[in-house]
């Protein structure tokens, strides 16, 4: 079973309960797909080892056999290419590596080579949890395809928790489109409530079941709660706000490890989570 935790906006603490939930579970695969800003790694100290380079194919043309006719500019939607009256500009940061332009060309101008946009790593290290994470090279515009090579490394087999990027953007949906089950992790202030609607749009366009947990619970008002009520989605967790959680958060610890009853209560939201996907998938 594969377990997206989402938000709708960034800070939430969709990563504190991603990294708290795998290391409750132990046994399990954590994806950190925020791969613009992985930091999973900040609460587990893991040593990381390159597994893959993530690329992108961008066209390459050749001047000496391009007849300028422009059909390769008019097909990219992404505006990759320019046709000058005398030359075929090329912006390979805007490339998303359709290879749709080399399709229509009449002379055979265009071939395509393979650009890097991102890593994948692993941790090396022998620990009853797998860790995976996807990292973007600075200044890279396109997050999904790293995401996609990053999916291809879950072991079906097993249970995956991916931390998702924040938003409801394209990296998101490309986390919940493969997901069985999303966690939103979400405030009970005006904001929080706001940006938690967006996420659950977004999660109930791929008709994936979804769960809550209240993040800084006691702050705030109750319009998050009221909704779910009426909604019929479920309240997975309620994490409070407390000084020490805070403090342990701070420190890059993660407060399970800490905190005595926490991975109890983490195993519980993760036996409702399963009872639900698999409700939801009609699995007995």
């Amino acid at each position: 079973m594969k377990v997206a935790i989402a938000s709708g906006k960034g800070g939430t603490g969709k990563t504190t309960v991603a990294v708290n939930l795998a290391l409750a579970l132990e046994e399990v695969q954590l994806f950190d797909c925020d791969v613009e800003e992985p930091n999973c790694n900040l609460f587990l100290g893991f040593e990381l080892e390159p597994l893959e380079a993530v690329t992108c194919l961008v066209p390459e043309i050749d001047p000496e056999r391009c007849a300028l006719c422009g059909n390769c500019a008019s097909f990219c939607k992404f505006n990759a290419l320019a046709a000058l009256p005398n030359k075929i500009l090329s912006f390979p940061s805007l490339c998303h590596g359709c290879g749709g332009c080399s399709f229509v060309c009449p002379a055979g101008a265009i071939d395509e080579k393979p650009r890097s946009i991102g890593l994948i790593e692993k941790n090396s290290s022998d620990s009853s949890l797998t860790f995976f994470r996807g990292v973007l090279n600075v200044g890279e515009a396109m997050a999904t395809p790293v995401i996609r090579a990053l999916q291809r490394h879950i072991d079906e087999s097993r249970h995956a928790i991916i931390d998702s990027p924040p938003g409801t953007a394209c990296p998101v949906l490309a986390v919940l489109g493969c997901a069985d089950y999303c966690v939103l992790v979400t405030e009970s202030t005006p904001f929080g409530f706001h940006d938690f609607l967006l996420a659950l749009e977004a999660a109930r366009i791929f008709q994936v079941p979804v769960g809550v947990v209240l993040n800084r619970d006691g702050l705030g008002d109750s319009r998050v709660e009221e909704f779910c009520r009426a909604e019929g989605i479920p309240i997975l967790l309620r994490i409070p706000n407390d000084r020490m959680i805070a403090r342990f958060y701070s420190e890059g610890v993660p407060f399970v490890k800490e905190m005595s009853g926490w991975k109890e209560k983490f195993k519980v939201m993760f036996e409702m989570i399963r009872a639900q996907a698999c409700k939801n998938m009609g699995v007995s």
